[in-house]
């Protein structure tokens, strides 16, 4: 099926949706202010869909897997402690600090990540405890759903963190982290008219921030961010 820019905002373009998700980067949250999820508030994040963020321009739309619960308890992005993607966003100079978003965004943070342009989006936007538990079928649907989104937000590049969930996203099992030479077939054949629209868009993969991924630093998730922000136009801040 193709992912048109009108289907695409059906579940990603601006304001509530059918689906009820927004872009604002906030998830609905029952937490108090600046409190840290307990036990019972993350298992009932189970499951919940987690709003995109997507700045209006949009730079660089950075793709995770799915969220996890941290994150769907806290209604902010890769939230959970120990995730390196925040610190690896200002060792590449994207950010000029580390942002702390253990506890959902302060408003502050929030804004410069719409000044910077930088979006965060997920293959599948169902919140779980592991990546695991995600099934083949809603790593396919979330391919398109990705295409979906890039026609419909026009990002500049986009950087889809985890190798692993990419390639079974769009069934290209010989991907490596770096930047593409283009879409995958499958990607292109959910564009449909608008193919040429994606190929045109840059796509890297990037290392998944996650404090699991033993095979990354900070340093080198860094480095890795900062050729994709390159390519998005962004300005970076000197190395610390």
């Amino acid at each position: 099926m193709s992912a048109s820019p009108r289907a695409a905002s059906d579940h990603a373009a601006g304001g509530r949706a059918a689906s009820g998700r927004v872009v604002s980067g906030k998830a609905d949250s029952s937490l108090a202010p600046g409190s840290r999820p307990d036990r019972a508030a993350l298992e009932a994040a189970r499951d919940r869909e987690v709003p995109d963020l997507l700045p209006e321009p949009l730079k660089l739309l950075v793709v995770g897997i799915n969220p996890g619960l941290w994150t769907a308890a806290t209604g902010a992005h890769f939230a959970r402690p120990g995730n390196r993607f925040y610190p690896a966003l200002a060792a590449a100079g994207i950010t000029p600090h580390v942002i702390d978003a253990s506890t959902g965004y302060r408003s502050e943070d929030l804004a410069l990540l719409h000044r910077l342009g930088l979006g965060i989006t997920y293959l599948v936007p169902r919140a779980t405890a592991r990546a695991d538990e995600l099934s083949a079928a809603e790593l396919h649907a979330g391919g398109e759903r990705l295409v979906g989104t890039v026609l419909t937000h026009r990002p500049v590049a986009v950087a889809v963190a985890g190798v692993t969930s990419f390639r079974q996203a769009f069934g290209a099992r010989s991907t490596t982290v770096g930047r593409q030479e283009g879409w995958p077939p499958r990607a292109l054949e959910a564009a449909g008219e608008h193919a040429t629209t994606l190929q045109a868009t840059p796509l890297f993969v990037v290392p998944n921030p996650s404090g699991l991924n033993a095979h990354e630093t900070v340093e080198s998730l860094g480095r890795a961010y900062a050729q994709a922000a390159q390519a998005a136009g962004l300005d970076l801040h000197p190395s610390r």
